[in-house]
């Protein structure tokens, strides 16, 4: 395999997919040795078949606003990958849903659902539908439009979804319950993030969050360092930051900083449980902005149009959007002393940035290792929705620590350089072998 050539017929064939086109070229750069070392691979041509989906279900959605007006959507679902189990991935609403972003968090998510060891494909879906400012009744009618278009194309053994940004509880609810109705199947793990009063897991909301410390945490202690007393940056402050936020607290980090689009709020004294229930109200709110956090904290500033890496800190964690972290970003943290980042969402930093983590030799880890914790419970409730059980919050929280465990694992087997880590290169050839060998075993399909 050359990487250029297939990224060259790639680019030709997905002119202007910028996000798909670079998690493509990440992920290639990183198991090319190793793929070279299988001509078996190359034989069956397992590269040029694992880059595209196997399909992309796109779809109008028409619903009413409470004006009476008739607004149009566009939906999407992409099944990337099902050679290890059935389409696994989350739904996302936001104004900036394109086929690009979803391609590139559906080929990530495949990866991701392999390292997690749960039998789970990849794939991602969502609407350009933006729920910031609409009532509960307007999103309620667009989820059951949403879902109408989109129910025949999934099931528990074929394609589960989840929340993703702009998509909670609320947002899962709505669409549950219509699928059930145009389905005529109850209690089914076909959608997961459910409330716990309807076949959800317990830990799930903060499971992203709670993963990617537990990850961390076992990078820091590799390298011989300990969360405790550190400093913690967090991006946003939704459910993803709001679960990193919670378990750096308990491990005995401070966490000095979450953000939104409006700014940055700097929190010297580190979280409180107050706080940390604040940050649930502020998502709730629906308004997406953080500012009002240093309203009603007194001892946290407000400081508008600034990112959270501009607060000085120990560790740095993107917790919001893809390529949020950009190379400038990443000098000023590394100027700032920060000694370690971890991407808590999907491709959090730019190859930039990466970069520049790796030149200055500080621990650096990628999103699909770090927040396959979120996944990894969704998976878990898939579970405990087919045996019809439902398991405790520490017999979930056991589970999750040994998945992320044995990801941490996977990633310094396959990672391993001289006496350091390459967690990406790590995460990339760990996920690829899996979904791969899968895929070489079950023929040319």
């Amino acid at each position: 395999m050359n990487v250029n050539n297939v990224m060259a017929d790639l680019e030709r064939k997905h002119p202007g997919e910028s996000e798909y086109l670079q998690a493509v070229r990440e992920v290639l750069e990183s198991i090319e040795e190793v793929y070279n070392d299988h001509p078996e691979f190359e034989k069956a041509k397992i590269v040029e078949r694992m880059v595209e989906p196997d399909r992309i279900i796109t779809f109008r959605v028409t619903w009413v606003d409470d004006a009476g007006e008739i607004q149009t959507n566009i939906g999407y679902r992409v099944q990337f990958n099902s050679a290890i189990g059935p389409y696994k991935g989350g739904i996302r609403f936001h104004a900036a849903v394109n086929p690009s972003m979803l391609k590139f968090l559906g080929f990530e998510q495949t990866f991701k659902n392999a390292l997690t060891t749960l039998p789970m494909g990849g794939a991602k879906g969502g609407s350009d539908f933006d729920p910031v400012g609409k009532s509960d009744a307007e999103i309620m009618r667009f989820c059951q439009a949403f879902m109408w278009e989109l129910w025949n194309n999934i099931g528990p053994d074929t394609d589960v979804p989840a929340g993703d940004v702009g998509v909670g509880g609320r947002e899962i609810g709505y669409m549950y319950g219509m699928y059930k109705k145009l389905a005529r199947e109850y209690n089914t793990g076909v959608l997961t993030g459910k409330g716990i009063n309807w076949g959800g897991s317990l830990i799930r909301p903060e499971a992203t969050g709670f993963g990617a410390l537990y990850f961390v945490e076992h990078m820091l202690a590799k390298a011989g360092k300990s969360i405790k007393g550190a400093t913690v940056a967090i991006s946003g402050f939704g459910n993803v930051a709001w679960g990193a936020a919670t378990k750096a607290t308990e491990l005995g980090a401070t966490v000095v900083a979450i953000s939104g689009p409006d700014g940055v709020v700097y929190n010297p004294n580190g979280m409180t449980q107050e706080k940390l229930d604040y940050m649930l109200a502020l998502r709730a709110s629906n308004r997406n902005i953080v500012a009002p956090f240093a309203e009603k904290f007194t001892d946290a500033t407000f400081i508008p149009n600034k990112k959270a890496w501009s607060i000085k800190c120990d560790i740095a964690l993107p917790c919001a959007f893809q390529n949020e972290l950009n190379g400038d970003d990443a000098a000023e943290l590394l100027a700032n002393g920060t000694w370690c980042a971890a991407e808590v969402s999907n491709m959090g930093c730019t190859p930039e940035a990466i970069a520049t983590f790796q030149k200055a030799e500080i621990l650096f880890a990628p999103g699909k290792a770090v927040n396959a914790g979120g996944v990894a419970t969704s998976g878990l409730e898939m579970t405990q929705n087919a045996m019809h059980i439902s398991w405790s919050a520490a017999e979930v929280d056991e589970k999750l620590h040994y998945i992320m465990q044995s990801i941490h694992e996977a990633c310094v087997k396959a990672g391993a350089e001289g006496d350091r880590i390459n967690y990406v290169k790590g995460a990339n050839i760990a996920g690829f072998l899996k979904v791969a060998q899968a895929m070489l075993e079950q023929g040319i399909v």
